[in-house]
């Protein structure tokens, strides 16, 4: 079975098409090495796809016959990815609430108060 066809059918991706276009962007690996959409995948191998800033890494256990269900895709892969991939997101989630992006609007109080104790602080040092 195709490694783009295979990622649908185990439910890695909505459509086949996104799935095409993930290979042909290098973000699909097969044993650590980028791999073309039409690749054919066979059972023991190991398949690295990025996705959403996380690095999943999943052992091919067998071929499903078509799409399956998702109560059914443990039969078909097993997921080994580090837990580690998804704590680095957390910290992303946490870096992109606590900075604002310069021109978003006006300072809060926080943000004013900030200011203010910056150059209190600067002018008793003079």
């Amino acid at each position: 079975m195709r490694i783009d066809k295979y990622l649908w059918c185990i439910r890695m991706f909505k459509t086949r098409n996104i799935a095409t276009n993930a290979c042909k962007k290098g973000q699909v690996k097969i044993d650590d090495k980028i791999c073309k959409p039409s690749r054919d995948i066979f059972g023991g191998e190991t398949i690295t796809v990025r996705k959403n800033q996380i690095n999943y890494k999943i052992i091919v256990l067998d071929i499903p016959p078509n799409r399956v269900g998702a109560k059914l895709v443990d039969l078909y892969r097993k997921d080994i990815t580090p837990k580690e991939e998804f704590e680095k997101t957390e910290l992303l989630k946490y870096a992109k609430d606590y900075y604002r992006k310069k021109g978003t609007g006006r300072p809060t109080k926080k943000d004013r108060r900030d200011i203010e104790d910056y150059y209190d602080t600067n002018e008793e040092d003079s």
